[in-house]
């Protein structure tokens, strides 16, 4: 079965045309990548964090590459880890949502820069996620096609679809899927072994994506981060987005702020996923949601209540 491969680092066969290139150990920026061979043509889902990660997986994949050149390369949202190794991708069409190609031109390699200079615990919990990066070397290079809802592609022969079904993780998130083989490249709408963030929202669309997900029957599954897994496996990311949209809706009925509210949940069987103080932003994700007037916080406040969760300030 495809579902049945080691989670270790590089290249692994999921079918006759689909591979996937997975970086453990999932946690902050340690994302995987997708590659679908077709004849004389393939498609690359997602870049890597750096320049140095992303060459070593077009290094890997070249054998399959070389004789089937990249054509097509689909970002399937907007968070660095997964197409801040674009420049590198020559010669293909480089494919995202409108909203993801929107978020790029905010999201470039200056703005990660710019944290990991911050002061205080909070720079101090930043520099450590992102130390093992390089970032200063980055040319940001966005996605120069987009698309709105759907967009089906002739991948030498394979028939590709890339389905948008954000706004949840963030405002574009797209799955790529080949349904001849029924494998789904999911990226950040799955979090496996790690904690889900919902950096744009609300939680009950990002629900709906994985049932969408689940209606595609897959039989392999590439995360975001994480291990390729069996479909079932979505549930677990779909649970964990319900415990918190129940758990934080009670106290906002109760009225309790969400710094109150981050501190007072108790994540219960959910308490052993990495990266829990994600648990601050997708508390306020809920919160938005339910109160469309509730001031925004902004990424490096996010980022000092993260840290505070994970004991760093």
């Amino acid at each position: 079965m495809a579902t049945e491969i080691p989670y270790t680092r590089g290249r692994h066969q999921l079918g006759e045309h689909c591979h996937a290139w997975l970086v453990p150990d999932g946690t902050w920026g340690w994302s995987n990548a997708g590659l679908v061979v077709g004849d004389g043509a393939s498609l690359l889902v997602d870049t890597l964090f750096d320049l140095a990660m992303t060459r070593e997986m077009l290094d890997g994949l070249a054998p399959l590459t070389d004789p089937n050149p990249i054509r097509h390369l689909v970002n399937t949202h907007s968070n660095g880890d997964h197409w801040y190794g674009n420049e590198l991708v020559t010669g293909a069409e480089i494919i995202a949502s409108e909203e993801t190609v929107a978020e790029m031109a905010t999201a470039g390699p200056d703005l990660i820069l710019g944290a990991l200079g911050m002061p205080g615990p909070t720079g101090e919990f930043i520099r450590h996620i992102f130390a093992p990066f390089e970032f200063g070397d980055i040319t940001a290079t966005p996605a120069t096609r987009t698309f709105s809802d759907r967009l089906d592609l002739d991948v030498g022969g394979v028939e590709v679809q890339v389905i948008k079904l954000g706004p949840a993780h963030t405002e574009g998130d797209s799955i790529v899927f080949v349904p001849a083989e029924r494998v789904l490249y999911a990226g950040d709408l799955l979090f496996i072994g790690g904690t889900p963030i919902s950096w744009a929202g609300p939680i009950a669309n990002w629900v709906a994506a994985c049932d969408r997900m689940l209606d595609l029957d897959p039989i392999a599954v590439v995360p975001g981060h994480g291990p390729v897994i069996a479909p079932e496996r979505i549930n677990e990311v779909r649970d964990y987005l319900l415990f918190v949209q129940e758990e934080a809706k009670v106290r906002f009925d109760r009225g309790m702020s969400p710094e109150d509210a981050m501190r007072d949940i108790a994540l219960g069987r959910f308490d052993d996923l990495d990266e829990k103080g994600r648990l601050a932003q997708n508390v306020l994700a809920v919160y938005y949601d339910l109160d469309p007037t509730l001031e925004r916080v902004g990424t490096v406040e996010v980022f000092h209540r993260i840290a505070e969760l994970e004991g760093w300030s």
